[in-house]
């Protein structure tokens, strides 16, 4: 395969995922009908979460149109199935956004998608089930990365970069095919999905994406030259997708919690808690992945020695460290302590004045019936006035003079 082909294989996935994303995103844009509610169409949502399909759509066509054109006649049965395994977990993925699936189901089918893979390359049965096993595992290392706007595209971007410079220099211009046209499709993609998103990679994008990076690389580090170091640089393109699923699987582990129950604790949530924007986490990712990226070309095209891969991955490893100092569960709620009056039900309080009050009413006629043996007693007055309802009477205040020395006082006024 020459380098124009590779260049208009690219050329032609960006133009194809840019009109397709930019038809989607109109769609689910689009103004709402005004009966419904939610300020939304039902198909906007489901759009934005499916919207690397058109990323999916733009690559895969791209890279199939230059296998039919005999663009990788020397490597035809790798790229095809190559193509052939990210197609299939893109389907898979993309079900999974519609329908949630189940891990084992998931499993099973990137397991059936990726020995495919390797036996159309025609590797060993030892080597096969390591490139195996390591595509599934990077795979959805990946595809844990699609947890923050534009943070897998931007990643996915650098890595593929990366293995469309070691697959030229190595002497695999064939293998070159499928980074070149995803680096394309990603580029075109990143302006929809950069933070505020209007679309999102989703199942589908991310585990394509993840699988055509880890089965890129293991095909391209099959067709090294013996004399380079390809088992130490190529794993070291994931060196940030690994190291988030270590911090995600670190931390759930001394939280107690579910390694598979997604939460807030991956690399752009730890930093968004330390005030770092959306797109700076994203940046900051990106650059913290080009560092093994381009050590790892280096030492691909043999202008560094391996040790230096050293340096990537303690830095990584102090990364990790570092990310784990910082809080990414909130602290359990405490329960309020009970007291006597925080336990007094409503009926008991109604109870309580229900009795008091017949209490009060009780005694009343019993200060009566008092009163009233007391008046019967010789020597003692009439009993006091009481009311309808049983209270005293109030008796008037005193003049302070008798009747009779009124009217006298009265006759000699007159």
């Amino acid at each position: 395969m020459n380098v124009l082909g590779i260049i208009a294989s690219g050329v032609a996935a960006l133009f194809i995922t840019v009109a397709l994303a930019k038809s989607a995103r109109r769609v689910a844009l689009r103004p709402h009908v005004p009966n419904e509610p939610g300020g939304r169409a039902p198909r906007a949502e489901a759009l934005r979460r499916t919207g690397g399909a058109t990323a999916v759509l733009g690559v895969g066509t791209a890279t199939g149109v230059a296998l039919w054109l005999g663009a990788a006649d020397d490597a035809a049965g790798s790229v095809g199935g190559l193509l052939a395994g990210a197609g299939i977990v893109a389907a898979l993925g993309l079900v999974h956004d519609l329908k949630p699936l189940r891990t084992a189901l998931r499993l099973g089918v990137q397991i059936a998608a990726a020995t495919l893979v390797v036996c159309l390359a025609g590797l060993p049965p030892a080597a096969g089930v390591l490139a195996a096993l390591w595509i599934v595992l990077v795979t959805n290392a990946f595809a844990l990365l699609d947890h923050a706007d534009g943070l897998l595209t931007a990643v996915g971007l650098v890595t593929a970069a990366g293995l469309l410079t070691c697959a030229l220099v190595g002497g695999a211009p064939a293998l070159a095919l499928l980074p070149t046209t995803l680096v394309a499709g990603l580029a075109g993609f990143l302006l929809h999905t950069w933070h505020p998103a209007r679309l999102r990679l989703g199942a589908a994008g991310a585990q394509f994406t993840g699988f055509a990076l880890a089965a890129s690389g293991a095909l391209i580090q099959a067709a090294a030259p013996s004399g380079r170091a390809a088992w130490a640089a190529l794993p070291a393109l994931a060196t940030v997708a690994l190291a988030d699923s270590a911090l995600v699987l670190i931390s759930r582990r001394r939280a107690a919690r579910s390694p598979l129950r997604d939460t807030d604790d991956h690399i752009a949530h730890r930093l968004r808690r330390v005030r770092v924007t959306v797109p700076g986490a994203a940046v900051l990712t990106a650059l913290w992945a080009a560092v093994p990226v381009a050590t790892g070309t280096l030492v691909y095209a043999d202008l560094l020695h391996p040790a230096w891969l050293l340096l990537p991955l303690a830095g990584t490893a102090a990364a990790v460290f570092a990310l784990l100092r910082i809080p990414a569960y909130a602290p359990p709620r405490t329960a309020p302590p009970r007291t006597g009056s925080s336990r007094t039900t409503p009926s008991r309080t109604a109870a309580a004045r229900r009795t008091q009050t017949s209490g009060v009413g009780a005694a009343i006629p019993a200060a009566a019936s008092a009163s009233g043996a007391k008046a019967s007693a010789p020597g003692q007055g009439a009993p006091a006035a009481r009311t309808a309802a049983g209270h005293p009477t109030v008796p008037p205040p005193p003049t302070g003079r008798p009747a009779a020395e009124a009217a006298a006082a009265a006759a000699e006024r007159g």
